[in-house]
């Protein structure tokens, strides 16, 4: 089973390496990864010290430049890269947790579902339609008007927001797995219910999971900076690329355009990189697909 996984994990990055945008989108995750981890070094001021007597002065383009702002400063004399890099730690951490909120709930709620059908099945899908009545950002502005604005309440928001996607996704992949031949020969010989879940069920249903999730991620990433420009996510001096996008886009008439422009474009590559890996994923993933 080991060298078995070890193979189908080299024939993955080997099909990921031939998917060029997929590689892009990699490259600018472990980017982003790398800034999150090593933002102390990384970082050339810190993101809260304030610096009012140079507020709102622009970076390496401008002879007006503060030397180590490169980017230049927002309207309380902050560093702006500064900031950007140590927001990179606080935008991953709420995907990354939101995500495996709503992969957690829905691996349990779709395996259900999808395995043992009947009333069951019925019960948690009508939950789920309820649930995708409401639009995605409303129901999470909901959930954390419920709970009180703050990044905590903002991950547990967008996970529970999440999780009927990935439940329907899950059980969609049940149906079809444990209608094989092979799920029909665990039966025959009397196999438990929970072996033929845990032993083949669920192994073989996270293919469509692992895409989807990548997915999410980027989605989650662009929630969490919606709620921040809200006021809803991370409060401040929290130097989250949504509030400060909250702070920092009314200056931009008066020419500080810069103090909303670099968070904006950070929050692209993120979603940009994000979504081309996924792509790449769902490709490499699916024999259909490939060519």
């Amino acid at each position: 089973m080991g060298k078995r996984k070890e193979k189908r994990i080299g024939e993955l990055f080997r099909l990921l390496r031939l998917h060029k945008s997929a590689m892009f989108g990699l490259g600018i995750l472990v980017f982003l990864i790398l800034c999150a981890i090593f933002a102390t070094l990384a970082a050339p001021n810190d993101p809260i010290a304030q610096d009012k007597p140079y507020s709102l002065k622009p970076g390496f383009w401008s002879e007006e430049g503060i030397e180590g702002k490169p980017l230049g400063t927002d309207h309380v004399g902050r560093c702006i890269l500064s900031r950007i890099i140590y927001g990179a730690r606080i935008s991953l951490s709420v995907g990354f947790v939101a995500v495996g909120i709503a992969t957690s709930l829905g691996i349990l709620l779709g395996l259900t579902a999808g395995y043992y059908g009947g009333s069951v099945d019925s019960i948690i899908m009508r939950i789920v339609d309820i649930l995708f009545a409401f639009p995605a950002l409303l129901l999470a502005i909901v959930i954390v008007a419920v709970l009180g604005p703050g990044l905590e309440k903002a991950m547990i928001a967008i996970g529970i927001v999440y999780t009927p996607q990935m439940t329907r996704v899950m059980r969609g992949s049940v149906l079809y797995i444990k209608e094989m031949e092979y799920i029909e020969a665990q039966h025959a010989i009397g196999s438990s219910n929970m072996r033929i879940i845990f032993r083949h069920v669920l192994p073989n249903s996270l293919a469509p999971i692992i895409v989807y999730g990548t997915l999410m991620l980027a989605s989650a990433i662009l929630d969490c900076a919606a709620l921040g420009f809200l006021g809803l996510g991370a409060q401040p001096p929290s130097p989250e690329w949504g509030a400060m996008l909250a702070r920092s886009y009314e200056y931009i008439v008066s020419g500080a355009w810069w103090a909303a422009t670099f968070p904006g474009i950070a929050i692209v590559l993120a979603v940009l990189g994000l979504n081309l890996l996924g792509d790449g994923l769902r490709d490499a993933l699916d024999p259909r697909l490939r060519m």
